[in-house]
């Protein structure tokens, strides 16, 4: 079988002849197996793309038309009202357009064993959350005549998250600097060493202090713990892709975010091209609508073919376009006209938008070929 396989490597992909190695029986007849590697062949050789198709132009198609029937703002809950997840045509668009500031990240954590089976998962859960000096405080005070800042802290709270006074200090102490801090058992006061310290920036300090980050992993600020199949896995608001692949309970080789420039910062270009083609299709799949992978993958290869991910936007890709004339179709014109007059831009004319906008034959499927004629020097 192998003999026979090798035949046909400088025909077909790779992956294509691995997966027939997996899924071929063993000891399958020599004229069974050719006709099944003739068979495949041929299909191959369907699913090519001709020289000169417009498969641009298909992707845009095949994905726009079906996103026009694309509800608008849904929200899925994932088991708690808390817990939101955007869908339909604005993650879509959060997706296209290269988006660093998602509306709902999220995370999917999975566990190894004995946390997978459901041991302790839901006290790993919570130790993941972000606590914040808010959440364990009952009230800021402001003394307007010493100056000084005093947090009454909820003993029932820090109870529950496993907190005490001195790693509160120690939070604080390591987080802000400039202040001198004070334990009174119930609350904790804070001085400012500044002479000159004003209300104005005493206030500002408060506000400041609500945010200093106690327990957990910063930037998860919801955990859910729910069954899927056969295991655990937590799924949580907020997303630190960096932090939770350290975690020795954290299954790495699994777990995911819904946000791609974190994929990419820590995984590179390849995970971030992949999570764009499995986050469109998730979300065109939970529409009950079909599209081709195929297209999807031209979109993805698009945005990260530079070496990062750029949306689909006049900053992104259009912004890398080789034409003058393609750029200054796409919203900002006379800004690109201008500029490539300056520096002396030549366009090659080699792409559909600014043969369409000239009025020339575009070069695609039979606009493809030129035609070459040596023409005979007349006698003088």
């Amino acid at each position: 079988m192998d003999k026979m396989l090798k035949e046909y490597e400088d025909k077909l992909p790779k992956k294509i002849i691995e997966d027939l190695r997996l899924n071929l029986q063993k000891g399958v007849a020599q004229n069974k197996l050719r006709k099944i590697l003739d068979t495949t062949l041929g299909e191959y050789q369907k699913a090519k793309v001709h020289p000169g198709e417009s498969v641009g132009l298909v992707a845009a198609e095949s994905i726009g038309e079906p996103g026009t029937q694309m509800t608008l703002n849904t929200f899925h809950f994932a088991g708690v009202a808390e817990m939101n997840v955007t869908l339909g045509l604005p993650r879509i668009i959060e997706i296209l357009d290269g988006r660093k500031e998602l509306d709902t990240p999220m995370m999917e954590i999975y566990l190894k064993k004995p946390y997978s089976q459901g041991k302790d998962v839901r006290e790993l859960a919570l130790s993941l959350k972000e606590t914040k000096l808010d959440e364990i405080t009952s009230e800021f005070l402001i003394n307007l005549v010493d100056l000084t800042i005093e947090i009454n802290l909820n003993r029932e709270k820090m109870k529950e998250i496993g907190l005490t006074n001195a790693h509160v200090i120690n939070a604080i102490s390591k987080q802000t600097k400039g202040f001198t801090i004070k334990d009174n058992k119930e609350s904790i006061t804070l001085k400012s060493r500044s002479k000159e310290e004003n209300l104005n920036d005493i206030y500002k300090a408060k506000e400041k202090f609500k945010e200093v980050h106690l327990k957990g992993i910063k930037g998860i600020y919801q955990v859910l713990p729910v069954r899927r199949d056969e295991e655990y896995i937590i799924i949580t608001a907020g997303s630190n892709l960096a932090d939770v692949l350290q975690l020795p309970e954290a299954d790495a080789y699994k777990t995911t975010t819904n946000n791609i420039f974190e994929i990419e910062q820590v995984l590179g270009i390849e995970a971030a091209r992949q999570a764009i083609i499995n986050e469109v299709f998730k979300v065109i799949e939970s529409q009950g609508l079909n599209v081709d992978v195929r297209h999807i993958m031209l979109v993805a290869d698009t945005m990260c073919i530079s070496g990062s991910v750029k949306g689909i936007t006049r900053y992104g890709v259009v912004s890398e376009k080789a034409s003058v004339l393609a750029r200054a179709s796409f919203e900002t014109p006379i800004k690109h006209i201008i500029n490539a007059a300056l520096v002396g831009e030549v366009d090659e004319l080699n792409s559909v938008v600014e043969n369409v906008m000239i009025n020339q034959p575009v070069p695609v499927g039979t606009g493809l070929p030129d035609l070459v004629t040596r023409v005979k020097a007349k006698d003088k």
